[in-house]
């Protein structure tokens, strides 16, 4: 069969139209899968990378090939506070973390930093599910911290190159603290010389003499094998850590309402099967401290340990909205 001039010319025409739009149709598709650059301070197996691993199937589930997740381990993007700058300016677009390190720009946080006020995990829980935690979110909000959940790190005790058990054995020691005015505040209460290290250099301090003790959770205290440098752990649990799934806002403004939803979903969920990530990782902490040399020691005279704390209250009450505020969250039941 000839094929008239005319219809050959628009069938070409009409060949090629398709040929050069294949390319934007392509790049168009491509671009509907977003990476998403998470930070961890540790391996595979603990629960600060877990819980993304669950958040991510959660989100792929609902929203199948719009995200792609890139999970950076073992510290590789910073300590916490490098990864909170890189997620408040938008270069990194997830991660957890303590309050204590966004504590400097959301200085109310504190109240769930002060030493000796939570009885439990339960009770940190309540707090952080009702106005105080709504109103906390609000203030991270404002600087540029998207909240998808609170987590528990579990408590955080005292860790010190030879036993100590009262609190005037520390009199005159060099501990690393949390840089965060809160933890200067408490350590220096009991004669010590607070440092503020970074947590990924807190071995090396610890193994050189920079510092002779340290305070930390369990499950921490395992994953970065301090045990070798610090082999005794006093069980104080002075201070609940308290924590933060968050991304950067600079992400979440790009997401569409049906997204941010299925974030907070996976973020919520993610946060419970951290808090039983974290118990399971306590037990199993301890055991791998146990097997290289650490021991747990119990705390003397708890009284004293509270007594030297409670000036940290009558301190930061202005910042975190009074000793009544304090005093009704210590009686929330």
């Amino acid at each position: 069969m000839i094929m008239h001039r005319r219809t050959f010319i628009k069938s070409v025409a009409v060949a090629g139209t398709a040929l050069l739009a294949a390319p934007a149709l392509v790049g168009r598709a491509a671009a509907q899968t977003r990476t998403i650059t998470v930070a961890s301070l540790f391996g595979d197996d603990k629960p600060e990378t877990r819980i993304w691993f669950k958040i991510r199937d959660l989100v792929e589930a609902k929203l199948p090939g719009q995200f792609k997740f890139n999970i950076v381990r073992n510290g590789a993007l910073g300590g916490e506070k490098e990864v909170a700058e890189g997620v408040r300016l938008g270069s990194i677009q997830a991660s957890q973390s303590t309050v204590s390190w966004l504590s400097g720009w959301v200085p109310e946080l504190q109240i769930l930093d002060l030493p000796f006020l939570f009885r439990d995990a339960g009770h940190v829980r309540k707090v952080v599910q009702g106005d105080v935690g709504t109103g906390l979110k609000e203030k991270l909000l404002a600087q540029n911290f998207v909240v998808g959940g609170y987590i528990n790190y579990g408590a955080r005790h005292l860790l010190t190159k030879e036993p100590v058990t009262r609190p005037e054995q520390l009199k005159g020691k060099r501990i690393r603290v949390i840089q965060s005015p809160l933890h200067t505040k408490l350590w220096a209460a009991f004669g010590t010389t607070p440092i503020g290290i970074p947590i990924t250099e807190t071995y090396n301090a610890l193994s050189t003499g920079v510092a002779d003790a340290m305070d930390l959770t369990k499950s921490a205290y395992a994953g970065f094998k301090l045990y070798e440098v610090v082999p005794y752990l006093t069980e104080t649990g002075h201070v609940w850590a308290s924590g933060v799934v968050y991304y950067s806002a600079a992400f979440w403004s790009g997401l569409n309402v049906e997204q941010k939803q299925v974030f907070l979903e996976a973020s919520a969920a993610g946060a419970d099967y951290f808090s039983q990530l974290i118990v399971e990782d306590e037990t199993g902490s301890m055991k791998a401290a146990g097997d290289h040399g650490g021991k747990i020691l119990q705390p003397e005279n708890r009284a004293a340990w509270e007594s030297g704390a409670q000036g940290v209250w009558e301190q930061f009450a202005p910042v975190v909205g009074g000793l009544d505020r304090i005093r009704a969250i210590q009686a929330v039941s």
